[in-house]
């Protein structure tokens, strides 16, 4: 296995439910750590935790090319080089269709599909120069099997998937892999907004998605793990 340590990684999303866990694993293990996080005050709380100076941390809706250009600006004036890409930002909008506005499905499809789009886009090059490098994805169950009331939400994880496989035939000549984590149920603050009666108790527990994205931080470089698969045990959808 690979060591952390010393890496350079950047972590989208990384006051979520998921990603506040991500982080600070990630700092235990000795990464060289740079967080993104769209609320302010949720961003400079973590920073502060995690000891990162304000070098360390960007605060945005990376749903804009000029703002994540800013947030590329920002990164590479701290660190030279980027390792790992982990993006565990995304927002879950569970509704009929009908009830479905337009500006909710678009924002959706901004959120978990375009945004990544953009940053991909954006630190490709520099992992290109190196030939190497590791993108974490969370395309979740919902990239994989429909369900009801998630038209705007599987459409933008179906999005994902189909976007990443397309982009893995790109650079498959290069040493840079790609991971979806297909991810159940995680008991989270995803789920507070979400009018839908669910289990919480029987979902996956944040920490321990968590871990399973660090573990995948250190996959050996002579192979890739191409998709992990983690869901609740009571609740196997694939």
């Amino acid at each position: 296995m690979e060591s952390i340590k010393g890496k350079n990684i950047l972590l989208i999303g990384a006051t979520g439910g998921i990603g506040r866990q991500v982080a600070t694993l990630l700092k235990q293990s000795g990464a060289h750590l740079f967080i993104h996080g769209r609320k302010e005050s949720a961003t400079l709380e973590l920073a502060k935790e995690l000891q990162l100076s304000p070098q360390h941390y960007f605060i945005g809706d990376l749903t804009t090319s000029a703002t994540v250009h800013q947030l590329n600006q920002k990164y590479f004036a701290a660190f030279s080089t980027i390792d790992i890409l982990i993006n565990a930002a995304g927002i879950g909008i569970i509704k009929p269709v009908e009830q479905l506005t337009e500006e909710e499905f678009l924002q959706t499809i901004n959120t978990n599909l375009f945004s990544p789009y953009l940053i991909i886009k954006s630190f490709l090059p520099s992992m290109k120069e190196l030939k190497k490098g590791l993108m974490i994805h969370i395309p979740g169950v919902l990239g994989k099997v429909p369900m009801a009331g998630a038209a705007a939400y599987a459409a933008s994880k179906y999005g994902l998937v189909g976007m990443l496989q397309s982009i893995r035939e790109e650079i498959k000549r290069t040493d840079i892999r790609i991971t979806n984590i297909i991810m159940g149920g995680v008991d989270s603050p995803f789920w507070d907004n979400i009018e839908l009666r669910v289990q919480r108790d029987k979902m996956i527990i944040a920490e321990e998605a968590a871990k399973a994205i660090w573990f995948l931080c250190q996959q050996p470089t002579s192979a890739v793990i191409s998709e992990m698969v983690l869901q609740p045990f009571n609740h196997q959808a694939i």
